[in-house]
């Protein structure tokens, strides 16, 4: 496809719809493993994955952050016809990944027990927690390697190849499932197990477009190793959604178990997953249109940037809009999907999701910005904007709000209060940003590591 001259709208959209099937089907994962585990082993079970749930987001985050980091400085090089410089991205983004998971990955291996129970587990949920994850650690590169070669491969024009990729993997992960956890009575180890192969899946179909003759990534010897910087500068704030996500799933977890108990934990556990469900969706979004920001802002067409970021917006208000109704019009269903509730579950879960929900409007714009203010080398609004509803408004909150008020049914609204302000600080920078685009443009060869992102 023509980044710098094709159909704007129908790239766009094209982009959105294969991005769309890949996000979506990559949450098969944690969703299907959580209904089915929870199914066979009862609430707790459910409670235990989402003590597990920060170990995804940190997974995850890592190939986000050499992926989309390495992906956004490539999709500039194309823009600027640099083909080698942005082989050297690519490179270096892979040699970063390799590093920075192998480190995470002999952690996961070594100190398992201790850092479960860090995300929240307690003597009860870490069974169940340490089952599931036994599996995966002899596979837990695998999914990061995915999210990296899925962002450069979207950028090598080939958007509907992730989509395929994951759709394999989910596919074996629904049955899988079902025969490990239920047909073999591997509970929780089933699904880990069932995952695991997913994943492996998933990277065969991936590497097929490295036989294609459509690939145009190449491995560069040539690499700059000084880029390493901006890669890094770039994606962090990809990176840091996740992660924060996760640092701040281990302060709810550890909230809720002082104030609320393990009832109130399970729902959470499906919240987690309605959420995580939103959030990507909105990577979708973003994901969509980083190529083609990318592309376009090297080439300094700031006209087409702001055509792609209109479209991005109306994307995201569908989706937020979309989420926020059918949860709040049926939070019970959600949870029984994912377990058969107790009457006490049955009690809390409406009030709470439909509280939790009322933040996914703002969610769905917030975390797709986040890729906007990246591909136009806004470094410094895309880390404010996720530290802003990643750590900063919502671990105060989730401390403040319990504490000042005695009531520890306000720590499900937490989320709603730091989305909204935070849409404050994105609708503000959009404006400003996109009337500064027609005369900007981005030099990757001199700019990489002197370029503050203000």
């Amino acid at each position: 496809m023509d980044f710098l001259n094709g159909n704007l709208k129908k790239i766009y959209f094209n982009y959105l719809l294969a991005s769309f099937g890949s996000t979506l089907i990559s949450m098969i994962y944690g969703i299907v493993d959580m209904a089915m585990v929870g199914r066979y082993e009862g609430p707790d079970a459910t409670a235990a994955l989402a003590c597990f749930s920060p170990v995804w987001n940190i997974i995850y985050a890592i190939g986000l952050l050499t992926g989309i980091g390495g992906a956004v400085l490539y999709g500039n090089a194309i823009g600027k016809q640099d083909r080698e410089k942005a082989n050297g991205f690519f490179t270096l983004s892979f040699i970063l990944t390799a590093g920075i998971i192998t480190l995470f990955w002999l952690a996961m291996i070594l100190f398992d027990g201790p850092i479960l129970r860090l995300f929240g587990a307690d003597d009860a949920l870490l069974p169940y927690a340490q089952k599931y994850l036994f599996p995966l650690k002899f596979c837990l590169p695998l999914f990061t390697f995915n999210s990296l070669l899925s962002s450069f491969i979207r950028n090598d024009n080939r958007p509907r190849l992730p989509t395929v990729a994951v759709l394999a993997g989910g596919i074996f992960n629904i049955f899988g499932d079902w025969f490990f956890v239920f047909a073999l009575n591997l509970g929780a180890m089933g699904a880990g197990i069932a995952t695991s192969i997913g994943a492996g899946i998933t990277l065969l179909v991936l590497l097929s477009h490295f036989f294609s003759k459509k690939n145009t990534l190449r491995f560069n010897r040539n690499f700059c190793g000084k880029d390493t910087l901006g890669i890094l500068s770039t994606g962090f704030s990809s990176f840091f959604v996740d992660v924060a996500m996760g640092i701040f799933t281990i302060l709810m977890n550890n909230q809720i178990m002082r104030y609320l108990g393990k009832d109130a934990l399970a729902v959470f556990g499906v919240i987690i997953q309605l959420f995580t469900f939103v959030q990507c969706c909105a990577y979708s979004v973003g994901q969509a249109a980083q190529p083609i920001l990318s592309v376009n802002f090297g080439a300094g067409k700031g006209d087409r940037v702001k055509r792609c970021l209109k479209y991005g917006i109306f994307a995201a208000l569908f989706f937020g809009i979309f989420w926020t109704v059918l949860s709040m019009s049926m939070p019970t269903v959600f949870v029984r999907i994912f377990m058969e509730p107790t009457e006490e579950i049955l009690r809390i879960a409406p009030s709470a999701i439909r509280i939790y929900a009322s933040s996914f409007l703002f969610l769905s714009l917030n975390v797709s910005s986040t890729y906007y203010f990246q591909s136009i080398l806004k470094r410094t609004d895309s880390f404010l904007v996720s530290v802003l509803r990643g750590i900063l408004i919502n671990g105060a909150l989730v401390y403040a709000l319990p504490a000042i008020f005695s009531s520890g049914a306000l720590i499900w609204a937490v989320m709603p209060l730091t989305e909204a302000l935070t849409f404050v600080y994105v609708f503000i920078r959009v404006i400003m940003t996109s009337k500064t685009l027609k005369t900007e443009r981005y030099d990757v060869g001199n700019d990489l590591l002197n370029s503050s992102g203000k």
